[in-house]
């Protein structure tokens, strides 16, 4: 299948671009490289053919000749939405829904969008929710992945097929590793000052799943019988990956050495609240088979992280935390105040 992967450059995209070029998709990417040179080791070359072009700013032409579009481009995380909520909206809810307008004008048939359990926002610990429970978005992130799923809902038809993947919290090593997701960061701050640093109370819960297994489902989407999956939400995830904070910080506490779980008080209990079900994934994706639990994942960010020498001061820099990279770029007048490149094909 001829697949454009949106995104491709950034913490999912350079996890799932190898992964689906080795099911045998045809994969081109698009990105506008906010991020490029944040990586963990060396930059490698792409691995596919690309377009640099922000996915404000796509065309017909850009799509002509693909069969689906898996559109992971994104502002993705709060502190982001904190720091303007407007950019989040425009870039997670308007560019979304016109880019998914010039895919079906293109004669793209499916659209996997990657949307978010944060959506979730809060519950009762007692409640597993299913993709029918209400949506109680909290932040501008999880709202604006509310009002892409709402609009794209409207667009579906007999020619054009959205699909919504909602991943759980990621983790997992990339080559272009984010610290700022949770189970990540903790085992950065593990790595780095022996401390196991929790800044909230450590009782929220949280659904997480590895980059790669996210991955794995858009994949088994890819291939699905279009009836399975037409204008369906789907929980992206593992029952068994439902976690209190407080218990993905014991298991970084076993996996790097000599380290301590420190509770920081640096803010209070994290509103954010919801165990997730993932029942209807398994059902409407049976090719969907997921590889990793935290245990082994703590491990390999452990182990990769290990491997280039990650210290305190990188761990922290602008190269692993998204808000920290984009501030960067305003402040050197990169970025105008709408978060578009001031030259055009700008290299960062």
């Amino acid at each position: 299948m001829k697949v454009l992967l949106t995104g491709h450059h950034g913490y999912l995209g350079s996890v799932m671009t190898p992964f689906l070029v080795a099911q045998g998709h045809e994969v081109t990417g698009l990105d506008t490289y906010y991020y490029e040179g944040c990586t963990l080791g060396d930059e490698k070359p792409p691995i596919v053919p690309e377009l640099r072009v922000d996915m404000r700013d796509v065309t017909a032409r850009d799509l002509k000749g693909f069969d689906a579009v898996a559109h992971l481009a994104a502002l993705c995380n709060d502190p982001l939405g904190d720091l303007n909520a407007n950019w989040t909206y425009d870039i997670n809810h308007t560019a979304t829904i016109k880019l998914a307008q010039v895919a079906r004008d293109a004669g793209v048939s499916r659209f996997l969008y990657a949307s978010s359990c944060s959506m979730y926002g809060a519950a009762s610990p007692d409640e597993i929710l299913t993709e029918e429970a209400p949506l109680k978005p909290l932040t501008p992130y999880a709202i604006s992945k509310v009002r892409a799923e709402e609009d794209l809902l409207k667009m579906a038809d007999g020619d054009f097929s959205p699909v919504f993947l909602r991943n759980a919290t990621a983790y997992g090593a990339s080559p272009r590793l984010r610290a700022d997701i949770v189970l990540n960061n903790l085992v950065c701050w593990a790595h780095t000052t022996g401390k196991v640093k929790i800044a909230s109370d450590g009782t929220p819960w949280r659904p997480i799943v590895h980059a790669e297994d996210i991955a794995r489902a858009f994949a088994a989407s890819l291939v699905a019988p279009r009836d399975a999956i037409h204008a369906q939400a789907l929980n992206v995830g593992v029952a068994s990956e439902n976690y209190q904070v407080r218990d993905l910080a014991s298991i970084v506490e076993k996996t790097v050495p000599n380290c301590s779980i420190e509770y920081t008080g640096q803010s209070g209990p994290d509103p954010r609240n919801y165990r997730v079900d993932f029942k209807k994934i398994t059902k409407m994706l049976p090719g969907f088979r997921p590889a990793w639990n935290a245990t082994r994942g703590a491990q390999q960010i452990y182990d990769a992280v290990k491997s280039v020498g990650l210290t305190l001061d990188q761990f922290q820099s602008k190269r692993f935390i998204r808000l920290g990279q984009l501030k960067y770029l305003l402040d050197e007048h990169l970025l105008a105040d709408t978060l578009r490149w001031r030259e055009a094909g700008h290299r960062a």
